[in-house]
């Protein structure tokens, strides 16, 4: 076992038993029954881009993990060929849902079924969500689609049903190069907090206000905007405006 997930294990159980002084966590098919009332957690990942091959275990993992259905993916990663200085040179780029401190995705939900935990990460209870796509489109990452089984919206969840359990999500898990490190950003001590003091990180489109928890090392100004998706309405008046006159196709 590395110590990363030594690590991931000591503040996952040791909140585990907090919660259970505080307030018990009931399991449930829902994702809302599993979201604890209060965390000490702030849940993150940084993805170095320096240890990605592209190999996409983390994609597989995620679909197995996950039941994603064939065709969609949770999580990605995304290939470019860019020009350093006259010399092309391969870069990846792995996508997951950023799990926003600003998620427009909420904003725009108009049954509350996407919401954000206590503890950071931003999840779908699909027993209420109705499959309209207003969040699809209001994501500017291009990380929300709708599931063709279940007709309602799906993502990256961080894997709530193994971080509640003490374990690390299925791409973090089964990164082979150790790209993914997931960990508790309210932690000073914790990898991804270690890794943020350390090295000079950026997000994907900054410029949208977002303020994702999902943070890379090694991100090139190319790659900072390369991301499908549409720029983000804030409400559902802003989706439906742009559907009426056009600009949302």
């Amino acid at each position: 076992m590395n110590s990363d997930r030594r690590e991931f294990l000591k503040f996952a159980v040791g909140g585990a038993a907090l919660s259970a002084v505080g307030a018990a966590v009931l399991p449930g098919d829902s994702v809302a029954e599993a979201a604890p009332a209060k965390s000490q957690h702030r849940w993150g990942m940084v993805i170095d881009l320096r240890k990605c091959i592209g190999c996409e275990a983390c994609s597989v993992a995620c679909s197995m993990e996950n039941d994603v259905p064939l065709g969609e993916f949770r999580t990605i990663v995304s290939t470019y060929e860019i020009d350093t200085g006259g010399q092309a040179r391969r870069a990846t780029l792995p996508r997951l849902c950023n799990h926003c401190e600003n998620p427009p995705c909420v904003e725009v939900c108009p049954t509350q079924a996407t919401y954000k935990r206590d503890d950071g990460i931003v999840v779908i209870d699909n027993t209420i969500c109705i499959g309209c796509g207003y969040c699809v489109q209001a994501c500017p990452y291009d990380a929300r689609f709708i599931n063709p089984e279940t007709h309602t919206a799906d993502k990256c969840n961080f894997c709530v049903q193994r971080v509640d359990e003490g374990l690390l999500p299925a791409c973090v898990e089964t990164c082979v190069g150790g790209a993914r490190i997931f960990g508790d950003l309210n932690d000073p001590d914790s990898e991804v907090s270690r890794l943020l003091q350390e090295y000079p990180t950026e997000v994907l489109k900054p410029e949208m206000g977002t303020d994702p928890r999902v943070y890379y090392i090694g991100l090139s100004d190319y790659l900072q905007a390369k991301v499908d998706g549409m720029p983000v309405p804030w409400s559902k008046e802003e989706i439906l405006e742009g559907m009426t006159d056009g600009s949302a196709n």
